[in-house]
């Protein structure tokens, strides 16, 4: 066993593998400030893996990963263009050497329907890996909670209506944005279903704003 220093947390390394946890994830959302003066997305990510563990134990899943998962799906704005931050979230992940699920959360969570043209805000830079690895990839069940996750946050959780309406208004409108639009409310039913209830139901701050 060795371990991997970031700053004050010594990350225990078994079979060179690092398991990253919520505290470790919130530790590079830290350090990530320091690195980037728009900060907007990290408070983003620290709502979607409160939001994600929230829906995981409702399901009787590990909110612990769910959560960890929320908080780093992001990371890849740490540095560069915001426009790659998937494949750069991908790439700086795998040098830090974690779980696959952790690196593969980068690339999943932008897009939905294993199609890269199922994403918000236009179409970002792409390569053959990305467009392959989306459409072969089989999401899990946390993949596709923090794709809903990530559709109803900002700094806070809303509606999946006011989150899509909010990207339009900083993003505008491209030929995929009623595609995306259609898919995020089938993938909203879809956990509806799972849940037994509206996932709204979970969240009382949003039921307050209705």
């Amino acid at each position: 066993m060795y371990v991997l220093k970031i700053e004050d947390i010594l990350i225990e390394k078994d079979d060179k593998r690092l398991k990253l946890t919520s505290v470790i994830a919130l530790k590079l959302l830290e350090e990530a400030k320091k690195l980037t003066p728009n900060i907007n997305w990290i408070e983003h990510s620290i709502c979607v893996g409160n939001t994600a563990a929230v829906i995981a134990e409702k399901l009787n899943l590990d909110a612990e990963k769910a959560k960890t998962l929320g908080y780093i799906h992001d990371i890849g704005k740490r540095v560069g263009d915001f426009h790659n931050h998937v494949i750069n979230g991908y790439n700086y992940m795998k040098e830090l050497n974690f779980d696959d699920e952790y690196c593969e959360i980068c690339l999943t969570h932008s897009y939905l329907n294993n199609d890269i043209s199922c994403t918000a805000g236009g179409m970002p830079p792409k390569t053959e890996f990305l467009v392959n690895f989306i459409e072969n990839h089989e999401y899990s069940i946390y993949e596709k909670i923090i794709n809903l996750c990530d559709l109803m946050c900002t700094n806070k959780v809303l509606t999946v209506d006011k989150r899509l309406i909010d990207i339009m208004i900083r993003r505008g409108t491209f030929d995929n944005t009623q595609y995306h639009i259609k898919e995020t409310y089938k993938l909203k039913e879809y956990i509806d279903v799972l849940l037994g209830c509206s996932v709204y139901d979970l969240f009382p701050e949003i039921q307050n704003s209705l």
